[in-house]
């Protein structure tokens, strides 16, 4: 099976085709329509939901895969928060599937509410670049314990749902 990935982020390509082992996944540079840094659960799902859409219409593959990274308030709770949303369309259907949240640091947070995104406030902080196309906030958040790929393939592996069982 073809599969088409809104983003040429080696990370989110590996997910993709880690949730998707019997799929050739093609990566495709789309916009996602939303911030760079997407803030709140709507936007995120948005960003994914767009990227999957423009990588179907983009390639004509048999599914267009979006992943979107944002941050969100969660209620219930203090802090914001990473949060990781993946979109599956086949143009006509559509899965939609969420990986881990994680609170922030309350430094990070703040640059991040005053306008910052989030990869190049961690890539500061660390003194390194691209931090997003390796471990992610979420490995640094969580030493190393997940990682950013293997939180993206939970939520394409969720959101393919309908794809890969007639559950649905």
């Amino acid at each position: 099976m073809r599969v088409a990935v809104g983003s040429e982020n080696p990370v989110k390509v590996a997910a993709t085709e880690r949730a998707l082992p019997d799929a050739s996944a093609e990566p495709v540079d789309v916009a996602s329509g939303v911030p760079e840094q997407p803030c709140g659960r709507d936007q995120t799902i948005t960003g994914a939901r767009n990227r999957a859409a423009a990588a179907l219409e983009a390639t004509g593959a048999e599914l267009g895969v979006g992943i979107e990274g944002g941050v969100a308030h969660v209620e219930a709770t203090e802090g914001l928060f990473l949060i990781m949303w993946a979109a599956v369309t086949d143009g006509d259907r559509w899965g939609v599937g969420g990986g881990p949240s994680l609170r922030l640091p309350a430094p990070v947070a703040a640059r991040v509410e005053d306008g910052d995104e989030l990869g190049p406030v961690m890539d500061d902080l660390l003194d390194t670049e691209n931090v997003a196309e390796r471990q992610g906030a979420a490995g640094v958040l969580t030493g190393e314990r997940i990682d950013r790929e293997s939180s993206l393939v939970h939520a394409v592996a969720s959101a393919a749902g309908p794809f890969v069982t007639d559950r649905y």
